[in-house]
Formats: C-alpha cells, sequence, structure tokens
C-alpha cells in the first residue's frame, strides 16, 4: 500500500485525496495545506461569498467529518523542500512526511502589480479566502473602486460591487475584455452588460504608479491622469507555483511539466491542476489551464492511475463565469481561432459564439445558453466537429449534436 502526499489544498489537491479513496486507495493519504481548516472552494470567493449571500461554512468542498470518515490526514503547513532520494517532503516547522508518491498540486499565486505603490494599503487581490474577507471589510466603506485587469476575477468582483450600489471602474491594459478567453463578440457584450450597470471601463489603460501616504487614494495612469481610488483590486494574471518542483530538479516550464497520465520527469511524483503543464489534444501545444474541471478532471485521472490503471488524460476543457445576470461557458479552446460565428441575439442576452480555427469548430462559448455548452462539451468528448455553413438562422444544435454524437 503506497503513502501518498498531496502538497496543496485546493479543488486539485481535494479531488486527488477524494478520488483514491473513492476508488478504493489503502494506503495513507496526507493532504498538505498552508492555510488553516479544511479545503474550500475559490469560484464563491468573487461573487456569492463576496456578496455576502453564501455564508462561510458552505465554502467547505466537504466538512471535517468527510476525512475523517475516509482516513485522509489534514496537514497544515507549508512545503518548502523535497528530498527526492529519501522520498521526504520538508515542511517550514521543520516537519518531515515520507511518501510513496508525492502529488504536486500547487496552484498558482496572483501576479503583483510592478509599479510604485503597488504596497500601499487598499490594495489588494482575490485569490484566498482571507483575499475576500479583507475586500468586504473595506466594501462597505469605499467609494471609487478601481479594478486593474478586465479578466475573469476582475470583472466577478467589479460585478459584484457595482450590484451593491458602488462605483467602479475596470482598468484593461489592452483593447477588449477578457481578450485571453473569449472572442471579440462576447467581450464586447460584457463592456455593454458592465457600463450598463454603471461600470467605467477604459482600455488601452497603462498604469504607472499608485497614489497615497499609508492608504490608496489614487491610480495614475501613463497619459498621466489620475483616478481617485480608495479600494483598488489587481488582477492581472496568476503566475503558477513551481519553486518546490524546480527546486526538487523537476521539470518546469510555465508549470510543472507532465505526461500525459500526469507524471512528471520523476515516477514517483505527479503534479496535477492550475500548476501543471500536459500535453493536450484539445491544443496544438503543451497546455497549462486555470479551472476547476481541469483540476478535477486532473486528479481524477491520476488518481486512477495510482489505482491500478493507467488512461491519457482527454478531457474536453470548459470554463465558466458568472457576472450579473449573464452566465458564460466556454466549452474548448478558442485563443487561436480565425473564424467566430454568433448564432442567436446578443441584444436578448441569449447567444452562442462558434469559434473555428482552419475550418474546423474549436471553441464554444455561450451566454445564457447552457443547452449549447452541454452539447459541445458532447461534441468535443466525441471528437465530432461541426459544418459551418449549418449556422443559419433556425439552426438547432442540440438537435444536431445529438443525431451525430
Amino acid at each position: 500500500m503506497t503513502d501518498v502526499v498531496i502538497v496543496g489544498a485546493g479543488q486539485a489537491g481535494f479531488q486527488v485525496a477524494a478520488s483514491l479513496r473513492e476508488k478504493g486507495h489503502q494506503g495513507r493519504v496526507v493532504l498538505v495545506g498552508d492555510e488553516p481548516g479544511v479545503p474550500y472552494q475559490r469560484p464563491p470567493l468573487s461573487k456569492a461569498y463576496l456578496s455576502g449571500a453564501l455564508p462561510g461554512e458552505r465554502l467547505a468542498l466537504r466538512p471535517q467529518t468527510f476525512y475523517d470518515k475516509h482516513g485522509i490526514e489534514l496537514v497544515c503547513g507549508r512545503a518548502v523542500g523535497i528530498d527526492r532520494d529519501r522520498c521526504r517532503v520538508a515542511l517550514a516547522d521543520e516537519r518531515e512526511l515520507e511518501y510513496g508518491h508525492l502529488v504536486l498540486t500547487t496552484g498558482t499565486r496572483n501576479r503583483e502589480l510592478p509599479v510604485p505603490g503597488a504596497k500601499l494599503d487598499g490594495v489588494l487581490g482575490l485569490r484566498t479566502r482571507a483575499d475576500a474577507d479583507a475586500l468586504r471589510e473595506r466594501i462597505d466603506g469605499a467609494r471609487n473602486v478601481v479594478v486593474i485587469g478586465g479578466g475573469f476575477i476582475g470583472l466577478e468582483f467589479a460585478a459584484s460591487v457595482a450590484k451593491l450600489g458602488l462605483s467602479v471602474t475596470v482598468l484593461e491594459a489592452s483593447d477588449r475584455l477578457m481578450r485571453r478567453a473569449v472572442s471579440p463578440a462576447v467581450s464586447a457584450h460584457y463592456r455593454e452588460l458592465h457600463e450598463r450597470r454603471g461600470t467605467r471601463v477604459l482600455f488601452g489603460a497603462s498604469v504607472v504608479a499608485l497614489h497615497g501616504g499609508h492608504e490608496v487614494t489614487g491610480v495614475e495612469l501613463a497619459d498621466g491622469s489620475v483616478l481617485p481610488a480608495d479600494l483598488v483590486v489587481v488582477g492581472i494574471g496568476v503566475v503558477p507555483n513551481t519553486e518546490l518542483a524546480a527546486d526538487a530538479g523537476l521539470a518546469v516550464d510555465d508549470g510543472i511539466v507532465v505526461d500525459e497520465q500526469m507524471s512528471t520527469s520523476d515516477l514517483r511524483v505527479s503534479a496535477v491542476g492550475d500548476c501543471a503543464v500536459y500535453p493536450s489534444r484539445h491544443a496544438r501545444g503543451p497546455l497549462r489551464l486555470e479551472s476547476v474541471q481541469n483540476a478535477v478532471d486532473h486528479a481524477r485521472c491520476l488518481a486512477t492511475r495510482l489505482t491500478g490503471t493507467a488512461e491519457p488524460y482527454a478531457s474536453v476543457p470548459w470554463f465558466w463565469s458568472n457576472q450579473f445576470d449573464a452566465r458564460l461557458q466556454i466549452a474548448g479552446l478558442g485563443t487561436d481561432h480565425d473564424e467566430a460565428i454568433v448564432h442567436g441575439d446578443p441584444d436578448a442576452g441569449s447567444f452562442s459564439v462558434f469559434c473555428f480555427r482552419a475550418g474546423r469548430l474549436v471553441c464554444v462559448e455561450s451566454v445564457n445558453r447552457t443547452p449549447d455548452h452541454m452539447a459541445a462539451r458532447k461534441l468535443f468528448t466525441a471528437g465530432g466537429s461541426l459544418d459551418r455553413e449549418l449556422l443559419a438562422p433556425g439552426f438547432d444544435f442540440r438537435q444536431h449534436v445529438a443525431a451525430v454524437a
């Protein structure tokens, strides 16, 4: 019976532990996290939890009784080193954990804003429950909120506080929102959605400094203008936590490099979730994804291998984002598409964008159109595609998929 130590107690780490027990693993399972308490969900932090609609106890992925029942040991500590020869993980408090197999689910951390004033009081990120709690304490007294970064997290936060009646300005360095993740049609729809709710959106906005003494008072842009701000939320992307792996001599390249079964260059060490770079049949090169789906499916794939059945990872990537009353769901990867066809009515708030690359469907982005999203996942899982000529008014994508997938 192999003892498994999992470093990282987020969604991926939790799922590895739970799936191992579900699949009958009898060895010791130790889950190491650097936050106190049981593992919790992160997606609600920028939405329901931030607004107070979701109480803290409902953030937990499972209660403590789950871990007790299934013999999953929760260890609060920070891993600082891996001795691969002795199969041990060193913690910051000088404890050591011996492993038969080590799983790295170290996730990511927020990218820091590299400008003067970035450490002022009132300049915050949003990644952990502690971050969300700090933001909740400040929201009530805030008058001018500036969000730096027009990606998912920044926009979800902006939507949450705009619904509370706060003045919000979103600064995006590029020419559209969520540029790395969605098509121009979806970007435009969400810009209109936020602006209708009173949020100011500025593009080509390069932040050069944050002003203030002890607390932030303003955000200076490259054109010399200064926006008043007593709360600044920075959401300019993340950096994978690879230092532990790199120091141990494992292959790292914008993530911990793994094969199609989640194994690193050391067969006794695996990596899954946001920190892992893996081969995907849905991408044209090595891929690292930041999503709950990817974390969960990676973990299940690894647990299957560790309990005796090796299968290559082949799950279809999918994502979601809730902003105001618009639910965005994405199936596939459309970052390098060369054609996008809108099907439905954006003005009515319900439509899908079908993204093609070299004539092949690679991604479907759906706004308030969950049946299209589910059909797209089914189609991609089956390895199917779609003739773009079919996307005429009246075409029923769901019926098409039911017939061919």
